[in-house]
């Protein structure tokens, strides 16, 4: 695959299927001009948009959409689009619930189909991980189990990580768990990508290790 700065902008359609993209950026703004016209082009094709957002940002997600030239009152009022605080995506509850959410997240992927769109175009901020409520800890279990969903479907799936909030430690288990990645504003095949079977098997031992460990003590 090409990674060129015209890449981040044509290569949306052709990815495959396994259509799960990690995206590191340093700033907002970064964010928003290099993720527009992966936004853009969705609604000019059709497509519908699922956001998950920092409740705090909400607004300013709204507010940017609109510079992007989306109708943001029609676009929701019709439903093809939904912008989600946390608290009522991956935090419902106050908790991140696995198990909930993993169906939570397939619904949405089926969501777009079967209202008459083309795919879904999926995007969350990743910074719900940070919040220390319970159930957090299972981010890259989370990671890790979308790669045997996303392949069954034609969206794609874009989780967002400010690289100023998250440590080199979550950034590598991000990489780890994303066949694809933008990073400098590229997109690109990641060659840090394992296999859900092998990471599954890793998680499962880190956790039988810490279990011997707290027994221990």
């Amino acid at each position: 695959m090409e990674t060129s700065a015209q890449s981040v902008q044509s290569t949306w359609s052709v990815l495959g299927p396994h259509r799960h993209i990690c995206a590191f950026f340093n700033t907002v703004d970064e964010q928003h001009r290099v993720l527009r016209p992966f936004i853009t082009e969705g609604f000019v094709g059709r497509d519908k948009a699922f956001h998950y957002v920092d409740p705090e940002r909400r607004e300013e997600h709204l507010s940017w959409l609109a510079e992007a030239g989306i109708n943001v009152p029609e676009a929701m009022g019709s439903g093809q689009l939904e912008v989600q605080p946390w608290q009522d995506a991956t935090l419902r509850g106050g908790r991140f619930d696995l198990e909930t959410w993993l169906s939570t997240f397939e619904e949405v992927l089926q969501s777009g189909p079967a209202a008459g769109y083309g795919q879904t175009r999926f995007f969350g901020h990743m910074e719900w991980a940070l919040t220390d409520l319970p159930g957090t800890e299972n981010l890259m279990e989370y990671e890790t189990r979308v790669n045997y969903v996303i392949p069954k479907y034609e969206d794609t799936v874009i989780c967002a990580y400010d690289l100023t909030k998250f440590g080199a430690s979550a950034a590598m288990d991000a990489l780890r768990t994303h066949p694809f990645v933008i990073i400098g504003g590229l997109l690109q095949e990641n060659p840090f990508y394992v296999s859900p079977d092998q990471l599954l098997s890793e998680i499962r031992e880190r956790r039988s290790e810490r279990k011997s460990t707290s027994t221990a003590g």
